[in-house]
């Protein structure tokens, strides 16, 4: 499926590119757009104004280099791409790209502007020889709702342009509570990033989770309940894939934890409880002169900087639990952190449609390109980007995807999981999506295919089925249909998948006619709202 999308859109583009030949500006667009098909994935970090955007940023990338006080750098969209040799390059609104001198204070880049105001620059672009920039480039955005309405329009024009589709393939969405500029950015982005698909592709973050519970060694539970409930608000349910509720400064800590620091911690961990229960009480207490520690109040200090009191309390408890190295130690805080299950998700339902996300952006452009520079041979455009839509099912899986976890799917509770995992809730891959151990041989595959294809088909077929039962059922049979060409299931000849075609009601198979694949394959996804938490 996904080279199918590759190929659909590299013919797209050599079409595109044929059209307008001898124009210089738009053969520029041409040229950008695909270059953008192969590069890695876009995932955007998005959120209000101290959210935890570049500390997030910090923990994903494993290695403290994005800025994260309030200077001037942090009000400029910042890419964050693999380059073999670290280089900094400023892209001005007016004139041609600098480079910059590369230096940093404690770790962190300091990305100087060169005497330009924020306003006079339009993007940096940081190149990092860093293993994680190689699958995907992180864009750190300044914050919306900012109090510099500069600031807001900068991240608003980025991330969700009036003109043109995002820049961003995916979003990462960081809030602290749940406001009314939340909801209207993630419409936004819904609306602009569905292109020539209806899609859902952003999850949202419940940042800064441990002041959820006032640093309590139990906040995350906390957190969790608030997430939950936000799951399920009637607004934002529909607009992402879930909420995860995140400690960022604790997974930034863990992912760049010093042998230093898990020394500190284990003296920590070692105190009388009660003396130790004191000096946790709270921040204050714990940066006050005492002889209950040996460790000095700069050495306490930086630790709360880089922890939070949270993060402190987290680790004494660790280690206290048997953590016996900083290794030991830093995994578990990674855990406890949240950071894992945004990862998961990036990797679950992100990175396997990476193709997908991209060419979705490019062809929305192109159809941009097509109205506002109309010329002879653009129907031959206009044709790619329908073959474009129909080939793009793994953008309706994300679709119903968020549906199911908002307000349910119009299928019975035996078969709502199992309609879940073919489109993908646990992964990409043939076997999860059938359930299947890892190690099922291929006649397993086979078999579970032809079975769960019949059972689907079945379902379609009923007279009882409504509207949005069918609907769920043609997005589940594409998805198996995926399955059996990958492992190559013959589609006319699955024994217990019978092509049962009720009356009045078009058939499912490839012999069907554009026009109506079409209109079965873009289903319109009632927005109720109810989620389930998603399990960690």
């Amino acid at each position: 499926m996904t080279a199918s999308i590759i190929e659909i859109t590299e013919d797209l583009l050599g079409t595109a590119r044929d059209v307008y030949q001898g124009d210089a500006a738009e053969l520029e667009i041409i040229e950008q757009l695909e270059q953008r098909l192969h590069e890695p994935l876009r995932l955007a970090l998005a959120g209000m104004v101290k959210a935890g955007k570049s500390t997030l940023l910090n923990a994903m990338l494993g290695e403290r280099i994005a800025p994260t006080d309030t200077g001037e750098c942090t009000r400029v969209v910042t890419w964050y791409r693999f380059s073999p040799t670290p280089t900094i390059t400023l892209h001005p609104r007016v004139g041609e790209p600098r480079r910059m001198p590369i230096r940093r204070d404690h770790g962190l880049l300091v990305l100087d502007l060169g005497g330009l105001a924020a306003e006079e620059v339009e993007w940096i672009d940081v190149g990092w020889p860093l293993q994680a920039l190689k699958s995907v480039i992180l864009i750190d955005t300044p914050g919306i709702a900012s109090l510099s309405e500069d600031t807001s329009t900068r991240a608003v024009r980025f991330l969700t342009p009036e003109d043109a589709p995002s820049a961003a393939d995916a979003v990462v969405y960081l809030l602290r509570h749940l406001h009314g500029s939340d909801v209207k950015f993630l419409e936004a982005f819904h609306d602009n990033a569905a292109g020539a698909a209806q899609t859902v592709c952003a999850i949202s973050v419940l940042s800064r989770a441990d002041e959820v519970g006032s640093g309590r060694i139990d906040s995350l539970l906390s957190a969790r309940r608030v997430a939950h409930r936000y799951q399920r608000d009637p607004e934002l349910a529909s607009l992402t894939l879930g909420v995860v509720p995140v400690t960022g400064l604790v997974a930034e800590g863990a992912r760049t934890l010093r042998e230093s620091e898990y020394i500190a911690f284990r003296e920590l961990a070692g105190l009388d409880r009660d003396e130790r229960e004191r000096l946790l009480i709270s921040a204050d207490r714990f940066l006050r002169e005492t002889d209950a520690t040996g460790l000095s109040v700069v050495v306490r200090r930086d630790l709360l900087a880089r922890f939070g009191i949270f993060g402190v309390r987290m680790a004494t408890a660790i280690i206290r639990g048997g953590a016996a190295s900083s290794s030991e130690l830093s995994d578990q805080l990674v855990q406890q952190s949240g950071l894992l299950e945004i990862q998961d998700v990036v990797a679950t339902q992100f990175q396997p449609r990476a193709a997908t996300l991209k060419a979705r952006g490019i062809v929305h452009q192109l159809e941009r390109l097509v109205h506002q520079s109309p010329r002879a041979g653009t129907e031959a455009i206009r044709a790619g980007v329908e073959r474009f839509t129909l080939a793009a099912h793994t953008l309706r899986e994300l679709s119903l995807l968020a549906q199911a976890r908002s307000q349910g799917l119009p299928v019975s509770d035996d078969d709502a999981p199992q309609a879940e995992r073919i489109i993908g809730a646990e992964g990409t891959d043939a076997r999860t999506r059938l359930g299947l151990s890892p190690q099922a041989d291929d006649d397993a595959v086979c078999s579970a295919a032809r079975e769960a294809i019949g059972h689907w088909r079945r379902l379609s077929a009923s007279p009882l089925a409504d509207r949005g039962a069918l609907e769920v059922c043609r997005v589940v049979i594409r998805s198996l249909e995926g399955i059996a060409s990958e492992i190559d299931v013959p589609l006319d000849s699955r024994g217990s998948a019978p092509d049962v075609d009720p009356a009045g009601r078009p058939a499912h198979g490839p012999r069907q006619d554009a026009a109506q694949q079409r209109e079965d394959d873009e289903p319109r996804l009632r927005r109720d709202h109810r989620l389930k938490l998603r399990p960690v």
